[in-house]
């Protein structure tokens, strides 16, 4: 393999590297922290979404996922009203 071929495969891998990150971030416009309550258990966790519907339901979802035991309580912790909530 030539020097100008592995430069070339080189600057193409970085630059998909970039592109990756650069789209993963700019995607993110919203950030919440949710708090949820379930059955005497809090769990406060993050999360980003491009709306601040999908960063809600994200951190809810990331934030049950700590104190809930199987699907069918992810799914009663997750349709509960967040304990606290604060979006930027």
């Amino acid at each position: 393999m030539s020097k100008a071929t592995k430069i070339l495969i080189t600057a193409a891998f970085i630059g998909l590297i970039a592109f990756i990150v650069y789209s993963t971030t700019g995607l993110a416009k919203v950030r919440c922290e949710v708090c949820m309550e379930y059955r005497g258990r809090l769990s406060c966790r993050p999360a980003a979404g491009s709306t601040k519907e999908e960063a809600i339901n994200t951190s809810k979802t990331v934030a049950c996922s700590d104190i809930a035991s199987g699907r069918d309580e992810s799914i009663a912790c997750t349709a509960m009203p967040p304990k606290s909530l604060d979006c930027k």
